[in-house]
């Protein structure tokens, strides 16, 4: 007792460090905002949900494997913005209301008519189909339960549902839509996975081990874990992985809590209430990267990284370390809640003992030391890479390599806080290779992607954000367009779109058009499919033969073009 007396005294006098205020608070309108959809509610990602270099930033809503339903705005209020991109959020929606709030429908398959006309009137005009829109408040008038779009599954949707948001109008933070009153079936608690053991300093340890350690659980009756009882001293941290499912659905979505005490006290919470984009990048902070980046699997710290800037913690005393005293025995908890209160805790006995070190983490030196406050810059047969002053969180010992005309920029187990320039020296090369080559990555498994190349007399070089490998490729290669649904000469009356398959195999497809008669068409591209498809119902046409052209032009410049006429009633 007496010892666990003195622990108490001691994080309660320890240094607080609040990062934010994540605020769950009643200070948001509930029951404004209306459910968007007719359906009950059942989701496949909740808000703050962590995702590959990003926080998910809204609810993904189910909409029962299909397209096209009715997508209502939740209040009053006005188009604001509309943007339309191939991959993103596809065909998305953003209606401005007056109480300060902004809502976001994404994914969609199309708009209602009134904002459908409006829009494609402004593709015409820009000769686009990618494109992004500001309407004034007057322009596009909505109101509340008016339909204003249907559903789908556009942009980098990987199937159909919808997403929404819910942002402040003038600071575009986004915020959790479930503090409005928008709510679901959950009886459900929270998963626990896996429970990892961090030694912060060279001196610290547990059970005699510096590295990341991953610890015993077992379950007890109630379904909370009890963990093996460890052995520390020093500077420690732990981090879980863990999920939470809802009501009626198999998905594995976020946490909305994680907590932390130590001998009944809280000492961490994070809390998925609201955050800016600007900061979603420090997720990769938040969660063991190396770990992740080797067996995909999120561990989410309960300790805050130093250049970790995110809000989304309601508290943190000395950011989340726990400094293990030789002598003293802790407990410690971990809680992981969901947004109605259902929880699942660990718990883990530890013994501060300082003892030898039995296994220490590898650091391999090599001649390139990132000092990360700093302009870094390597070059090594012909290859450059400049690092600007805090490209990197931390410092380390850079791998750089190079080999059969391979470049190794370090593996991809470190997280980058900015772009920065590889550069190929390509003065040996004549100008048809260099017309069409371009720079490219090569994943683990060896398939190359093209990375946006900009390209000098005697340098190519690109700006990029992730390490790994990479390499010089060329492409010789058209692009390969495909008639889907129709056939040259073939009469289309009865028909309403038009199809075409457009490929390339090698640098990938930069830009398309598409006319009929030599006028400019509005050919949606959906790139998941490599599919065009244009809706003839845009053209008025008084002739009954046509011609249709497509053009098609790769990342390096090689060009296709078909052209093949059908007929049509006046």
């Amino acid at each position: 007792m007496k010892k666990i007396f003195i622990i108490l005294i001691l994080f309660s006098s320890s240094y607080i460090f609040c990062q934010g205020s994540a605020d769950t608070s009643s200070n948001y309108p509930v029951n404004f905002f209306n459910n968007p959809l007719e359906i009950p509610l059942v989701l496949s990602g909740t808000f703050g949900e962590l995702r590959t270099n990003h926080f998910h930033s809204g609810l993904d809503i189910k909409t029962q494997g299909i397209e096209g339903l009715n997508v209502f705005a939740s209040a009053n209020g006005y188009v604001s913005r509309i943007k339309i991109s191939h991959w993103g959020y596809g065909k998305a929606l953003y209606i401005t209301h007056p109480n300060g709030y902004t809502t976001v429908y994404a994914h969609l398959k199309k708009f209602n008519k009134r904002i459908e006309d409006y829009v494609k009137k402004q593709q015409y005009k820009k000769e686009s189909f990618e494109i992004q829109l500001f309407p004034s408040s007057g322009t596009l008038p909505i109101s509340k339960n008016e339909i204003i779009a249907f559903s789908g599954n556009s942009g980098g949707s990987g199937g159909p549902h919808l997403h929404y948001e819910i942002r402040e109008t003038k600071s575009e933070k986004t915020i959790n839509p479930m503090l409005f009153g928008i709510t679901v079936n959950d009886s459900k608690k929270p998963r626990i996975n896996t429970l990892i053991g961090y030694s912060l300093t060279e001196a610290s340890h547990i059970n005699q081990v510096t590295v990341p350690t991953q610890l015993t659980l077992v379950r007890l009756e109630n379904g909370d874990f009890l963990a093996k009882k460890i052995n520390a001293f020093g500077k420690i941290g732990f981090g879980i992985n863990a999920y939470d499912q809802l009501d009626n659905a198999y998905n594995k979505n976020g946490l909305y809590s994680l907590l932390m005490k130590v001998n009944g006290e809280t000492v961490h919470e994070f809390n998925a209430t609201t955050f800016s984009f600007s900061e979603s990048k420090y997720i990769n902070l938040l969660i063991d990267y190396e770990r992740f980046s080797k067996i995909k699997q999120r561990i989410q710290k309960c300790y805050i990284e130093p250049a970790n800037k995110l809000s989304l913690y309601k508290k943190s005393y000395s950011k989340g370390y726990l400094t293990i005293e030789d002598g003293l025995n802790y407990n410690v908890e971990i809680i992981a809640k969901d947004f109605k209160g259902n929880n699942q805790k660990i718990t883990i006995p530890i013994v501060g003992k300082k003892d030898s070190i039995l296994v220490k983490k590898e650091i391999i030196k090599t001649p390139y030391k990132i000092n990360h406050t700093e302009f870094n810059k390597f070059s090594k047969d012909n290859i450059t890479i400049a690092f600007p002053k805090n490209t990197f969180y931390n410092d380390f010992y850079l791998d750089f390599n190079t080999s059969d005309s391979i470049i190794k920029v370090h593996t991809p187990t470190v997280p980058l806080n900015k772009r920065y320039t590889l550069t190929f020296d390509v003065s040996k090369y004549n100008e048809y290779e260099k017309k069409h080559m371009y720079i490219a990555s090569i994943n683990k498994y060896g398939y190359s992607k093209y990375e946006s190349t900009v390209k000098k007399e005697m340098s190519f070089y690109t700006s990029i954000k992730k390490l790994g490998k990479f390499t010089l490729l060329y492409d010789y290669k058209s692009p390969k367009i495909k008639l889907v649904n129709f056939k040259n000469e073939q009469w289309l009356t009865s028909f309403n779109t038009l199809k075409v398959k457009i490929t390339d195999s090698d640098s990938g497809i930069k830009s398309y058009g598409g006319e009929i008669d030599g006028e400019w068409i509005l050919m949606e591209y959906d790139p998941k499919k490599n599919l065009l498809y244009y809706n003839l119902k845009d053209k008025n046409f008084t002739t009954a033969k046509h011609n249709l052209k497509v053009t098609v032009t790769d990342n390096v410049g090689n060009t296709n073009t078909l052209n093949t006429t059908f007929f049509r009633k006046k």
